[in-house]
């Protein structure tokens, strides 16, 4: 996969066969290895092989190329212990883990008290055991390999290549929704690949040998949601320390960082924490808006004054850059530029990577060596509406009197809003109906249930459409949700959700040779969120309350006080105005029309008419991420590995 697939790590099986299968995966034609730190100036260079983690018998265990992760590991006598993350583990802290923990249970208790997002791939007695993260942004999946039996790893595209797996239509398909919700988001875009749902674990034995009848992989849950029952005081406590300990695991003892300040809190916080870190320079980046009402540059400045007047004598040079909003690309500028990495999956945040291409580009210039942003803070903090039904279960005055602000501030009309409050319809019938052929949800319908309800973009084929509800009446018939409860449900499949979008920024930071991490996923904050007792936690009149008290003494009160939130919905409609031959460029020769997933026509007639009420109402995002990612696909494999799962006369059906 020449100059795509940058980074990944597998875990074979202890046989000949899993040595063999080590041999086949892939490295960049153009560089094999790590990259070394970037300075202001030159382009990041790659300066070591990938690493290999033997078995006792020597054979490959975990083969890695983590270009921009740090590799720990420790072996005592059969046990091994290897985490895959943002900082080098010391061995004292990998021996304390490792030592004493005799099965999966005894080893998750030790590692809960590890802050960072970490792969964990473990030995121990007898079994691997493999997982990722309970916040999704780190994944593991798995496939079977025709002679080696079960492999392992963090990224599907390894594994696909060495199976041979070819793409799974109805997979695509799904990923022309704005919404893939739990549990069809873990649904590989590979035949054959199979995804692990966070917050379980992989297990496989050690010593079977590696054919074809090994035994298959097992499946076990490792990560629970803490009961939402501590106060507010308990809670700020563990989230202020959760979000301290998780900027150190990510640039602790670095001297040059940045983060971007986009004058949001989440950023704010993140710059702040930062700069708890002591580097010797921070470097803040902040894109200017071309909408004159916005206010996050006036307040990324305000913030700026703020940090310059309360620096202490040993506080890191600070430099804030603005980039001009001319400056700025609109959505869907520079498409061909996606194929610069192939990520896990079609990613809908693929129209504006122009836009975080020019960010990273400039927080490199200065000689940053860690990018940090407040991705995650949306999605942990927030809360949505769908909470209040849990509240109304215990607290049903509480719940109603919350309700009432939010409904105020919403517009849901009273009745709609009490019907859906005492709804109660299960999981799995909300999820064999969330498609429907019904036109979208309009603003102001309450939003109580197990997610919100969508319909098939117009331009979608029927065909499209078929597989697509296929795949959810499928799902319905045995899915279970995250949490028994509505609203814990949807918060934690929300963050699952914003953290898988969030790699496609770490890819391009791949790119750039600049690691770029999104802190607030890290699991110790999840759980110190999701501990706080609902109403404490969420509130109509107060906004991120449990970040905001959590983060008094670390950011000055005056920053804290923000209770507005940009969007950049205008660059969103602008840009199919700009970039409208390339849209039409897109659809012309379009990969998922082959595929007879989309309507190119219907698509061509949208490109010619960007201010379409259709485009008001349906949002192109998802369709031309799928369309991007088919072509990266394409440069990734020959074109014999990428032929349709189905035959043109089951298209046409």
């Amino acid at each position: 996969m020449p100059g795509q697939l940058r980074d990944y790590f597998v875990v074979l099986p202890d046989s000949a066969a899993g040595a063999a299968a080590a041999g086949q995966l892939p490295v960049p034609e153009a560089a094999a290895g790590r990259y070394s730190a970037p300075d202001a100036t030159g382009p990041a260079r790659e300066v070591a092989d990938t690493l290999t983690i033997a078995h006792p018998s020597g054979r490959p265990w975990v083969v890695a190329r983590p270009l921009v992760r740090e590799v720990s590991h420790i072996a005592r006598g059969e046990d091994a212990l290897v985490l895959i993350g943002p900082d080098r583990v010391p061995d004292a802290v990998l021996a304390g883990i490792l030592e004493g923990a005799r099965d999966r249970a005894g080893l998750e208790r030790r590692l809960a008290r590890l802050p960072g997002l970490y792969h964990v791939v473990a030995q121990l007695s007898g079994e691997s055991w493999i997982r990722g993260t309970a916040t999704g942004l780190r994944r593991i999946y798995h496939a079977r390999h025709p002679a080696a039996g079960t492999i392992a790893s963090d990224r599907p595209a390894v594994l696909a290549r060495l199976i041979g797996a070819p793409l799974d239509d109805s997979a695509l398909a799904l990923r022309l929704l704005d919404f893939l919700p739990h549990p069809l988001s873990r649904r590989p875009v590979w035949r054959g690949v199979h995804e692990t749902g966070a917050g379980y674990g992989l297990a496989l034995s050690v010593a079977a040998p590696g054919t074809a009848a090994v035994p298959g992989p097992t499946e076990h849950r490792w990560w629970e949601p803490p009961p939402g029952a501590l106060p507010l005081a308990e809670g700020v406590r563990r989230v202020g320390d959760a979000i301290a300990a998780s900027v150190r695991a990510h640039v602790g003892g670095l001297d040059r960082i940045s983060c971007e300040l986009s004058g949001g809190l989440d950023s704010t916080v993140l710059a702040f924490a930062a700069r708890e870190t002591g580097p010797a320079s921070l470097s803040l980046l902040t894109v200017a808006a071309r909408d004159r009402y916005s206010e996050d540059e006036s307040w990324a400045r305000r913030a700026v004054e703020v940090a310059r007047n309360t620096a202490a004598s040993t506080a890191p040079d600070l430099d804030h850059h603005v980039i001009p909003a001319a400056d700025a690309p609109y959505f869907y500028a520079d498409l061909a530029s996606t194929a610069a990495e192939l990520n896990d999956e079609p990613l809908p945040v693929a129209p504006g990577r122009a836009r975080a291409e020019l960010l990273l580009g400039r927080a490199r210039a200065t000689g940053s060596r860690y990018h940090l942003t407040g991705y995650g803070g949306d999605e942990i903090f927030l809360g949505l509406p769908h909470a209040y039904q849990d509240l109304f279960h215990g607290n049903p005055f509480t719940a109603w009197s919350h309700l009432g602000g939010l409904r105020h501030q919403l517009g849901w009309p009273l009745l709609p809003t009490v019907k859906a409050l005492l709804d109660r319809s299960a999981f799995p019938r909300w999820l064999a109906g969330a498609v429907t052929a019904a036109p979208q949800p309009v603003a102001r319908t309450p939003l109580l249930s197990w997610g919100v309800r969508q319909s098939p973009h117009p331009w979608l084929t029927e065909h499209a459409k078929t597989l697509i509800a296929e795949e959810f009446r499928a799902a319905a018939e045995h899915a279970e949700p995250i949490d028994p409860l509505r609203g814990r449900h949807v918060d934690i499949d929300g963050v699952r959700m914003g953290a898988r979008h969030f790699q496609a920024m770490e890819d391009i930071g791949m790119t750039l040779g600049l690691p770029v991490a999104a802190p607030l996923y890290d699991d110790r904050i999840l759980e110190a969120t999701l501990a706080v007792r609902l109403p404490e936690r969420i509130s109509p009149w107060r906004y991120k309350p449990l970040l905001v008290e959590a983060m008094r003494g670390v950011v000055p009160d005056a920053l804290l006080a923000r209770t507005t939130k940009d969007h950049m919905s205008s660059d969103e409609h602008q840009g199919l105005r700009e970039h409208a031959p390339e849209l039409a460029e897109l659809w012309t020769g379009s990969r998922l029309a082959e595929h007879g997933l989309v309507d190119s026509r219907h698509l061509l007639r949208l490109a010619a008419e960007p201010f379409s009420p259709v485009l008001v109402e349906h949002s192109i995002s998802s369709t031309v991420a799928g369309e991007t990612w088919l072509r990266t696909a394409e440069n990734a494999w020959p074109t014999s590995e990428l032929l349709p799962t189905t035959t043109p006369s089951e298209a046409s059906l």
